[in-house]
């Protein structure tokens, strides 16, 4: 079933903020919280991901009904992407690591910020060339 492709708009909205303050701070627990957001999105979908849930309780039915839909498959896959950046960063600040932590929290960012802007899904993006390489190759 396709999805309103706002919710996982507004999901990269609230990340790029939690990032930010995450990159301004260096709060490893709030790392740690986009970590999870990033783990329950890769298993559930976008719309199990706490963003997910506050987009389809608060501010879907403040919206007009939704003209655009996309497959869950890329955004899903999108968030296990986010996943290993977040868990990275999560890592590099535990360990002291802090160019780690930088890095890696700020490459997720960076994909966020672009989902939330522009609406450009580079998870998404990186879905669809797999799926295209693997079908080539099967």
């Amino acid at each position: 079933m396709d999805i309103d492709v706002r919710g996982p708009r507004f999901g990269a909205a609230v990340t790029t903020v939690v990032l930010a303050v995450v990159l301004i701070t260096g709060s490893a627990w709030l790392l740690a919280w986009q970590t999870l957001a990033f783990a329950l999105g890769a298993a559930g979908g976008v719309g199990r991901s706490p963003y997910g849930v506050l987009f389809r309780r608060v501010v879907r039915p403040r919206l007009g009904p939704p003209t655009a839909f996309e497959a869950p498959e890329p955004p899903r896959f999108a968030q296990a992407v986010g996943l290993v950046f977040a868990g990275l960063g999560l890592v590099g600040y535990a360990l002291g690591l802090q160019w780690l932590g930088l890095a890696a929290t700020g490459a997720a960012l960076a994909a966020a910020f672009l989902n939330a802007a522009f609406g450009y899904c580079l998870g998404c993006e990186m879905y669809l060339l797999v799926r295209r390489l693997t079908v080539r190759a099967g």
